[in-house]
């Protein structure tokens, strides 16, 4: 009897996948950080690539006047060697600032066919976002790109938080990202300056709120919900709880980072537990054997709703380095 893999056996023709990203977001300005994440990837291999992508940033990256040479720098390093696995994009500027349209036009011309996405911040609406998506198309064509970029979105405003399912529904998206430090600015201090740390960033009821809809408008749209950084970077298991909580509470599937230290306790907190991966295992070699019908899993009715779910889980224990059992491997990734 043939087996019957699971991408096949749960596919449902009616649901879009989320995108492949990694669980982790590493944001780096110059050229000295963003040379050593690149080589950082090399080291930090799980499943089918680097356990992070790079975002080289043209925004606060880039020193004032000097935008046009940064972009043309980050540019020439998303087509460089270096970065080995395509797996590096750019932040531009904003939708008022009078540089990004340079600088979309400078790494579509330059990077087109491989950078992985352009992330737009400071978005205060839905059309703000529109305008900059329909650049970048027009981009994309002016220059020949025989691809579509992925564009990733930051909501850190009360416009945008306000149209985040319509900015989600754009066919562009593939990650909407939550921006904590200039979302609370943009409140004009009602917002006390502890929420932007922990744990106020996760009890303050408008950073929550937040954060509830962002979650919510990307899953709805099958987009990757990314949570903010962390900008403690000295004691790592403050950096670990804040994956934990943002994945586990809210359901944020990738988490920035902005120093190399973090990305490592990024990874380990965003990956499913190994009691989670060890009874997802079993239960779908158990539901391969039988064809993916209906079994019985501990005294308790298991089927394809469920499958659906643990192999979801399988993936990102997979993606993110969880060590697997060899006849997991053998079945269901030996291909990868």
């Amino acid at each position: 009897m043939s087996m019957i893999h699971p991408r096949q056996a749960l596919h449902d023709s009616g649901e879009a996948p989320l995108p492949a990203l990694t669980v982790c977001d590493h944001y780096a300005g110059d050229e000295k950080r963003i040379r050593k994440a690149l080589a950082l990837q090399t080291q930090l291999l799980a499943g089918r690539g680097p356990t992070f992508d790079v975002t080289g940033d043209c925004e606060d990256g880039a020193p004032v006047g000097g935008e046009a040479a940064h972009v043309l720098m980050i540019a020439e390093l998303i087509m460089s060697q270096e970065n080995r696995f395509d797996h590096m994009g750019a932040r531009v500027h904003g939708y008022g600032h009078p540089s990004w349209q340079e600088e979309v036009d400078a790494l579509v011309r330059i990077a087109g066919k491989r950078i992985a996405y352009i992330t737009l911040p400071k978005a205060g609406n839905l059309a703000n976002v529109q305008c900059q998506v329909n650049f970048i198309n027009e981009a994309v064509r002016t220059h020949g790109c025989e691809r579509s970029i992925p564009v990733h979105v930051l909501i850190e405003t009360p416009g945008a938080l306000n149209e985040a399912f319509a900015i989600a529904a754009l066919p562009e998206v593939e990650s909407l990202d939550f921006g904590l430090l200039d979302f609370i600015s943009a409140h004009h201090g009602a917002i006390p300056p502890d929420a932007m740390v922990s744990p106020g960033q996760f009890e303050h009821p408008l950073i929550r709120r937040a954060k509830e809809t962002i979650a919510a408008a990307a899953l709805c749209y099958h987009r990757v919900p990314s949570h903010s950084v962390t900008t403690e970077f000295r004691d790592l298991a403050i950096v670990s709880e804040d994956a934990r909580r943002a994945r586990n509470e809210f359901g944020f599937l990738r988490m920035w980072s902005i120093h190399p230290d973090q990305i490592e306790p990024i990874v380990a907190a965003m990956r499913p537990g190994y009691s989670a991966v060890e009874k997802a295992s079993e239960i779908l070699l158990a539901a391969q054997d039988a064809q993916w019908g209906p079994i019985a899993f501990q005294g308790k009715l298991e089927d394809r709703a469920s499958y659906r779910y643990y192999w979801q889980l399988l993936l990102r224990a997979y993606d993110t380095g969880v060590i697997l059992g060899q006849e997991v491997l053998e079945r269901f990734f030996s291909k990868e």
